[in-house]
């Protein structure tokens, strides 16, 4: 006798089937709790990533300066610690600020293309140049000018009045031979009272000093007998018997900056807060002087250690050809004269674009 059996196949199936059912329940349990935890971490990067800035900018600025008046936002700057303020302002947290005073533009200017210095206070003809060598490299520009104020070439020796007086056994200071501001203004000068193909006939006259060395020098007769100033030595010098004036830099290319505020591409675009927080400190500086003379001309007496007298000081300030701003000025007029004489190989179109950005928005 045939026994029949109940299929084994039907069985197996259904036995299968709810094995899959029981897996697949369990598959999607386990996907919600992935998705899940996929989910948080997906938030803590988004939020880490939103925290944090889009590339590291540099905890550290060093800054160079030369002597003299035409920095003094720069002094109040380092006195009051205003980079450090705007810093915090923009996010940046506690930074480190160190600040050089040099004697000329030359160990600015190899400072900013060697990384030493970030930034520096530079003449237009050392911007100029800078940008003319850099154009290739490092690129450097200036992000604003610094002051308006007259250079006035000075001279302690009577029979010198006027530029072609000058013979060969005089000597004239000057912050750098060849590239300082007062040095090319110099040049300018030459050229325009003994023609353009003259133009570096007083150059071998010029020597490399700091102001305070020149006016030492001056004060104490020796061969030097002749400065090429800045304020505040050219106030204090032609106030002392047998100081007079030969020419002034506002005779020679009208009104300009007496400095630009300069730095390397790399930099400018790498540490966008911290040339936000330079400018903001820059503009509060200026804005300060302006508003309190006094104190701002005791600001720097005190840290400069001149001893001026206080009175003399403030009337300097406010001597209608000296403007505390932070605007650019002149640099297409000393442009046109080094790309003439064959100086630089290339300027740009326009003169604006020496700087970052739009100057038009520097002013006050």
């Amino acid at each position: 006798m045939i026994e029949h059996h109940a299929p084994l196949v039907p069985a197996q199936a259904g036995t299968q089937s709810q094995e899959k059912k029981e897996l697949d329940s369990r598959f999607r349990g386990n996907e919600r709790s992935w998705s899940t935890v996929f989910s948080v971490i997906f938030t803590v990067l988004l939020t880490a990533l939103l925290a944090a800035p889009a590339t590291a900018e540099v905890s550290e600025i060093k800054l160079g300066k030369q002597y003299g008046l035409p920095y003094i936002q720069l002094i109040v700057m380092e006195d009051q610690k205003l980079i450090e303020k705007h810093a915090k302002l923009q996010g940046l947290g506690d930074i480190k600020v160190e600040w050089a005073t040099l004697g000329g533009p030359a160990q600015i200017n190899d400072g900013i293309i060697s990384g030493a210095i970030d930034v520096g206070a530079v003449g237009l003809p050392n911007l100029i140049t800078l940008w003319e060598k850099t154009r290739t490299n490092v690129k450097v520009r200036a992000i604003a000018g610094l002051n308006f104020m007259p250079l006035i070439l000075l001279t302690r020796d009577p029979k010198i009045k006027m530029l072609k007086d000058y013979g060969e056994k005089d000597r004239i200071a000057l912050p750098s031979v060849k590239i300082s501001m007062q040095a090319i203004l110099l040049e300018m000068a030459a050229a325009q009272e003994f023609g353009e193909a003259n133009y570096e006939k007083l150059d071998p006259l010029t020597v490399s000093m700091g102001h305070p060395d020149a006016f030492a020098a001056l004060n104490s007769g020796t061969e030097v007998q002749s400065h090429f100033s800045s304020l505040p030595f050219q106030s204090r010098q032609l106030k002392m018997p047998g100081y007079h004036q030969v020419v002034s830099s506002y005779d020679i290319i009208g009104p300009h900056s007496v400095s630009a505020i300069s730095m390397t591409t790399k930099f400018h675009d790498g540490n966008p807060k911290m040339v936000a927080a330079l400018l903001g400190a820059m503009k509060e500086a200026t804005a300060w002087i302006k508003s309190d003379k006094k104190a701002a001309a005791e600001t720097y007496l005190r840290v400069t250690k001149d001893k001026m007298p206080l009175d003399e000081f403030v009337a300097m300030l406010n001597d209608p050809t000296v403007v505390i701003t932070i605007q650019p000025k002149g640099a297409d007029k000393i442009s046109e004269f080094l790309a003439k004489v064959g100086r630089i190989k290339a300027k740009p179109d326009n003169w604006k674009d020496y700087y970052f950005g739009d100057v038009d928005k520097l002013a006050e």
